[in-house]
């Protein structure tokens, strides 16, 4: 049998897996809600949740900027502010929210800061390097891109510098080219596997911008970093929400290995004819319908998902991103034994 890296390359490579990679993201909220319950359930899927240790919970645990009424100000100077316990909150204050503040503003030194606290890359090489022994997948972390400008900028300013070609957000996307390309660097020289980047770039219907403004300002920060990985021989993985079906020969040019397209956003057929057997689809199920299913429209969608997508020769992935308070335990759980019945078997 394989090892999970050995799969996973494979699976992004279509160099035919023996399974379909599965991936299940539960929000601290849902820990807090279910506690104990759902510790259950997840030592009930082992090869879901390889390595997970029960008991050792707090379930009243939350991350910086998850507890509800809090602010907290990251390590790029964004003032963050959550309305709702146990879900990320959203950026409320920006720090060039005035154009004559990048003069002076600087982004955080990556050999030390990540956006929420600080990094030992000593550390990461050694924890690397067990992982390699482990025959585990090797993951690299860049930040945000697309997002990080709306998280500076503000999303009404940000939008208007599309508009108008600000040579300011040229000057911003060049810094944070930098930043990334820096953070790139450091993880490729740790030794890693693949590079995670983030980018929610589109929405409902389509970009957040023209794909003629994405292609002018945001492609070429891409090309940059991910051609960087490519020619170092690691994968690159990126994660956008939103509908992205309009610039996916740009990402596939850019050097993306793999992408988590939204089901509901991009659609089954969507997705079919512009990612299958192109790039690999990490593909997110909808979240946005999870709170008013049963258990059997679960079950139904990672079936129809397999069915429609799935390749001998691989280029799909499953991800299930449980986010929100509202997500029946019995739902989770159908999608669990799904995925182990139609991907893992």
């Amino acid at each position: 049998m394989l090892t999970e890296r050995e799969n996973w390359l494979r699976t992004v490579e279509f160099r035919y897996p023996e399974w379909i990679p599965c991936y299940v993201g539960l929000a601290p909220i849902l820990f807090k809600l279910y506690r104990a319950d759902l510790e259950t359930l997840i030592s009930e899927h082992p090869r879901l949740f390889p390595g997970y240790v029960t008991g050792q919970r707090d379930y009243d645990w939350m991350p910086a900027a998850y507890h509800e009424g809090e602010y907290y100000r990251d390590n790029w100077g964004c003032l963050w502010h959550n309305v709702q316990e146990g879900i990320e909150g959203q950026v409320v204050e920006y720090p060039l929210a005035d154009w004559a503040n990048l003069a002076t503003w600087r982004p955080p030194d990556p050999h030390h800061y990540t956006e929420r606290g600080t990094i030992d890359w000593p550390s990461v090489r050694a924890s690397l390097a067990g992982q390699r022994e482990r025959g585990e997948l090797r993951n690299g972390y860049g930040e945000r891109l697309f997002d990080r400008l709306y998280a500076l900028r503000g999303f009404e300013n940000l939008m208007l510098d599309f508009a108008e070609q600000r040579p300011e957000l040229d000057r911003l996307v060049e810094i944070l080219t930098e930043h990334e390309l820096t953070l790139t660097r450091l993880w490729l020289e740790a030794g890693v596997d693949v590079m995670h980047y983030h980018t929610d770039i589109g929405t409902q219907r389509g970009l957040m911008i023209h794909p003629d403004d994405f292609r002018r300002t945001i492609k070429p920060m891409f090309a940059t970093l991910f051609q960087t990985c490519r020619q170092a021989g690691v994968h690159v993985s990126l994660s956008s929400d939103g509908n992205l079906l309009s610039i996916v020969d740009d990402l596939i040019e850019c050097g993306v290995s793999l992408h988590d397209p939204q089901l509901r956003a991009n659609t089954l057929e969507g997705i079919r004819r512009a990612y299958r057997g192109r790039l690999c689809i990490n593909l997110d199920l909808d979240r946005q319908g999870f709170p008013s299913m049963q258990p059997a429209d679960m079950r139904a969608q990672v079936r129809q998902a397999v069915d429609e997508l799935a390749l001998p020769e691989g280029g799909l992935m499953l991800l299930a991103q449980f986010y929100g308070n509202d997500i029946p335990l019995n739902v989770i759980a159908a999608c669990m034994e799904a995925m182990e019945d139609y991907c893992l078997s």
